[in-house]
């Protein structure tokens, strides 16, 4: 006999979970009675907001899904922003929570009781399920970690009443399922690579549903000689220092226009979004072929070729049926290379310090700062998928911070560092405590303008006396050294690579606080 406490540890467990971030309280104890070194890591922030940015930034380094265990009511809403940012970005997180009780009469006041909290987590998720009986739960948890390796990836939650977490019942724990994922079908790939094949001026765009097809990606576009393009998420899919790598350069003007004029695109794992173009729909000549796991995603815009699929797989299916053929000489690239390398020249100073000091190998995790999407998008280069993480699309503040600490705890042997402004550091600035006790080097870059000032700049631009936007701040580096970390200061390109390299060397956040350059 095993409590559902225990059996839904048993089951993380069977579906390879080895971590969950989350905070106890009086509703989920009958979790945290069997969490714990032998049975699973628990990292606890400071805020259940922070656990699921951890949760997140975990998912996106390991390919793996993150989990939260909240309370309920105000734990688990505390998670909801966190969820909004995983489904934008196609994350796969679990958020697990306890529920009223099997028995529940709606408003009778219980603790933390909630209208309705299933369903204000099914606004934000990919799907909110609340199960009643232990046998239900255990399904459920294997039918989530089955959607997660075979569709979209997105955040999911699932409640348990907290009277049901504390009964027994004589099961077995089911096995993790595994099946081959999605692929399109034969007809379907011989007609997109004869498209690909009879162009002479191809183009690939990689989106975030590349991370896991990289490889697949550089063969293809070597063997098309096609110059590649990624959004935010697709960021490293093709290494930036490859010949025909345009980096994250879909939202400028020069790079739309080089696509504009290309007579096939292939386009893998990516909504093509306002948030992706920084613009209207992006506008094309040639026939659109589209990649993705998502079929409703296959004809936004609409596509000559859509197909729905894993991209790893299609891909290698693309390659085999286009065969060997002498590639095109790529197109030249000037115009929309050079924008990509002039742009963000502001920030450019302490990007440039930034990836002068990391490794090759480190994960850069970005905040919603004008430092990060005017410069390190596209000013940090990075050679591979999940070295640059960023909250696109719903875009949130105070991500980043949060965010690293779980992508050290998933790939603790690499380097980790944070880049962020004032404004949205403060959001989450009190898990520099947990940060603190992981004990793992962090690098935490603040470029200060004291306050928002990518709202203060959209207000100027529109006649707006700038309100609410100017904000006094702590001193960053004391107030790391009062949670037990580091800190210092920089005021020039060369004072910050040297700070940084030297956090790198020492347990736990160093916190260090750049004015914002000028301009």
């Amino acid at each position: 006999m095993a409590t559902g406490g225990e059996l839904l540890v048993s089951a993380l467990r069977a579906n390879g979970v080895e971590v969950v971030f989350g905070i106890p309280g009086t509703h989920n104890l009958e979790i945290y009675r069997h969490l714990g070194p032998d049975r699973l890591r628990v990292v606890t922030p400071r805020h259940e907001q922070g656990a699921g940015y951890a949760a997140d930034g975990y998912a996106r380094v390991t390919g793996r899904p993150g989990v939260v265990v909240t309370t309920s009511g105000p734990g688990l809403l505390n998670a909801a922003a966190a969820a909004g940012q995983a489904y934008s970005d196609s994350v796969p997180l679990l958020i697990v929570s306890p529920g009223m009780p099997l028995d529940h009469d709606r408003g009778s006041g219980l603790l933390h009781e909630v209208k309705d909290q299933s369903a204000a987590l099914a606004s934000v998720c990919a799907r909110s399920r609340r199960v009643r009986t232990l046998p239900e739960m255990l399904r459920v948890v294997t039918g989530m970690f089955t959607d997660f390796a075979l569709g979209r990836p997105r955040p999911v939650h699932l409640e348990i009443p907290c009277d049901l977490l504390a009964a027994t019942a004589d099961l077995t724990v089911p096995p993790a399922v595994r099946a081959l994922p999605a692929a399109p079908s034969e007809e379907a790939v011989r007609a997109a690579a004869a498209t690909l094949s009879e162009a002479r001026r191809p183009a690939l765009v990689a989106g975030g549903g590349a991370r896991g097809a990289a490889a697949e990606v550089q063969a293809l576009a070597e063997l098309l000689g096609a110059p590649t393009v990624t959004t935010a998420n697709g960021k490293g899919v093709l290494p930036e220092d490859h010949p025909l790598a345009l980096g994250a350069g879909l939202h400028l003007p020069e790079v739309r226009e080089f696509l504009l004029g290309a007579d096939a695109v292939l386009a893998v794992g990516t909504e093509l979004a306002e948030t992706d173009t920084w613009d209207a729909p992006l506008r094309l000549r040639g026939p659109l072929i589209r990649v993705d796991l998502d079929p409703d995603q296959l004809h936004r815009p609409v596509a000559a070729h859509p197909l729905a699929g894993d991209a790893a797989t299609v891909l290698a299916a693309l390659r085999r049926a286009v065969g060997p053929r002498t590639a095109a000489r790529p197109r030249h690239t000037g115009a929309a290379r050079s924008a990509v390398t002039a742009y963000g020249g502001r920030w450019r100073p302490v990007v440039g310090a930034l990836r002068a000091a990391l490794p090759e190998n480190a994960v850069l995790v970005n905040d919603s700062a004008r430092v990060c999407y005017f410069g390190a998008l596209t000013g940090f280069s990075v050679a591979g998928p999940g070295r640059f993480l960023y909250p696109t699309g719903f875009g949130t503040l105070g991500y980043a911070l949060p965010a690293a600490i779980g992508a050290g705890v998933g790939a603790p042997g690499r380097p980790v560092a944070v880049l962020t402004g004032d404004g949205g550091l403060q959001f989450t600035v009190n898990e520099l405590a947990t940060a603190v006790e992981t004990g793992l080097p962090l690098p935490v870059v603040v470029v200060n303008n004291g306050g928002y000032g990518m709202i203060r700049q959209e207000m100027a631009e529109r006649g707006i006396p700038p309100v609410g936007v100017d904000l006094r701040g702590p001193d960053f580096p004391a107030l790391s050294r009062a949670y037990g970390g580091a800190g210092t200061h920089a005021t020039s390109p060369a004072e910050l690579r040297d700070a940084v390299e030297r956090a790198l060397t020492v347990p736990g956040p160093t916190v260090i606080e750049v004015p914002e350059p000028p301009g």
